[in-house]
């Protein structure tokens, strides 16, 4: 239906043409515009760059229309400050002009309000370092992990084929292949697209072990040792909970589970699927870490981790101690921010439950710090990563890389419809319609992905160099600073406590203490 009228144009020019030879020339006055729409209509299907244009030939302009107008339009938003909020820079600007190779600066400084509440600043360096030639790499694996990885600074978080579309799979993973990061596959499954254009690959496993499952639902040691086998596979992921919902599971609907689907997940076709909200393999701190050691022998010695939205502090913390008490540890921990993701989500899960990233991530990278594990295990980011500044922020808070998933789906193209669950994604991104799957050119995109996550790993280091440090390891928490009122700055080194390596188990300070009696390796609820 969305080319019909196309169809109706071509042929109308036609006729037209016909009627200008045999009827009057005057019909030429219809054939000249017809034929001026036809041959952009034409000029747009076959062109790669933009997928709006791709599935939608003509009317697709008139989003660029807009486009070229939206600096008048930003400034009537700054100057009526609509909905409440103030305005702030378009980051999908950002992550566009990037992966487009555009460099993003704008003259006549920021728009942003500087003196509003809450508003962070890193602090540069009046001695400030030469910027690193080459990115650093996070070496992942413990001392249990015989093949340890080294892991980019900025990677693509978990999107599940299903989710998915199959080109945007195979678009992710040739950029993350090109730009030697790595790319996570959610929990829907390993996929061919995941595996043929040959990136490193974190394969997560969820709640429904999908991949990985027997017929009734349950884990299959088998068939996970067999896939985590693949070279292309460098860690396995047990996902826990994702900030988009943390403590429910997902639904496919029966329609969307279509043969590919069926196979990929290991589930009836055209059946409904269902993630329950809980793992069947675990229901203790004690027994969620002896799983993690049994999924690093199945996979071979193979960094193995967990992803999480914390919610109680204690309940990491028995985590923590089951860790110490069976001397069993992750190589890596994931903690996802309740600022929610790519991930659907009913409304009230999005805006009330589970930590926001900063907080999560400072409990998680304290709680390892004050019970000697920090050394062991190195802490990914993921919530609303997007550009340079997000990426040394989150180094400062704990983590030692981070992941993107809603600024990856900017460099593929999205436009944020919010039509994801539709199965009508007017850009080829979350849809399984094959027809408008094909708008997005995965050579063109891929591309795009690369430069993204190039440009923005060189933005990070050229601000951790403006601040005087070249390598990540030297971030402090005194570089980090946020405005508490229009009168008070004060550094993150003062406003939380950051706990010494062992305090727990020695001292626990004042702030900690309550939570680190209340944990009990044994169970989860206080």
């Amino acid at each position: 239906m969305r080319l019909l009228w196309i169809a109706g144009i071509v042929c109308g020019a036609t006729v037209a043409a016909a009627a200008a030879f045999v009827v009057s020339p005057w019909w030429w006055l219809a054939v000249v515009p017809l034929g001026a729409v036809t041959a952009l209509a034409a000029a747009d299907l076959l062109q790669v760059r933009h997928s709006v244009l791709r599935n939608y030939p003509v009317l697709g302009h008139l989003r660029f229309a807009l486009e070229g107008i939206r600096p008048e339009l930003q400034q009537y938003f700054i100057e009526r400050n609509v909905d409440g909020r103030p305005f702030d820079r378009d980051t999908r600007s950002i992550v566009y002009e990037r992966a487009k190779g555009i460099d993003a600066e704008e003259p006549f400084g920021t728009e942003l309000d500087l003196y509003a509440s809450g508003r962070e600043f890193l602090v540069p360096s009046l001695a400030p370092v030469a910027v690193p030639t080459r990115a650093p790499r996070v070496r992942i694996g413990g001392p249990d992990c015989t093949r340890p990885y080294d892991m980019a600074l900025l990677n693509v978080s978990a999107m599940s084929f299903g989710s998915l579309s199959a080109n945007a799979v195979l678009a992710l993973n040739a950029g993350a292949a090109m730009g030697g990061f790595a790319h996570d596959t959610g929990e829907g499954g390993l996929s061919e697209y995941h595996l043929r254009p040959g990136g490193d690959l974190v394969w997560e496993i969820g709640t429904g072990y999908f991949g990985c499952r027997t017929g009734n639902g349950d884990f299959d040691p088998a068939l996970f040792a067999e896939k985590a086998a693949h070279p292309q596979v460098r860690c396995v992921s047990l996902k826990l909970s994702q900030g988009a919902k943390p403590g429910i599971g997902g639904v496919l609907p029966g329609p969307k589970v279509d043969a590919e689907i069926a196979k990929v997940r290991g589930v009836p076709q055209g059946r409904t699927v269902v993630s329950p909200p809980h793992h069947r393999v675990f229901t203790t701190p004690r027994e969620l870490v002896r799983f993690i050691g049994r999924m690093r022998a199945l996979a071979d010695g193979k960094p193995t981790g967990f992803k999480l939205c914390v919610g109680s502090r204690s309940q990491f913390l028995a985590v923590c101690k089951a860790m110490l008490e069976e001397g069993v540890a992750p190589d890596f921990i994931v903690v996802d921010g309740a600022e929610g993701g790519t991930g659907a989500a009913p409304l009230e899960f999005a805006d009330h439950v589970g930590l926001p990233l900063t907080e999560g991530l400072m409990t998680v990278h304290n709680a390892l710090v004050g019970t000697g594990l920090r050394d062991r295990i190195r802490i990914g980011a993921s919530g609303k990563v997007a550009t340079g500044s997000d990426l040394v922020k989150r180094l400062i808070q704990g983590a030692d890389y981070t992941n993107a998933a809603r600024a990856m789906m900017f460099a593929l193209g999205c436009i944020q419809a919010q039509r994801c669950h539709t199965n009508t994604c007017p850009v080829g991104v979350a849809t399984h319609d094959p027809r408008r799957a094909r708008a997005l050119h995965v050579g063109d995109k891929s591309q795009r992905v690369r430069r993204y996550q190039e440009a923005t790993v060189k933005s990070a280091l050229q601000i951790m160099a403006a601040m005087g440090v070249d390598d990540p390891s030297q971030l402090q928490p005194h570089m980090l600073q946020r405005r508490i009122d229009p009168q008070t700055i004060r550094s993150y080194a003062d406003l939380h406590p950051w706990l010494a390596p062992g305090q727990l188990l020695q001292d626990p300070p004042r702030s900690w203490a309550p939570d680190w009696e209340a944990a009990h390796p044994d169970r989860f609820t206080v």
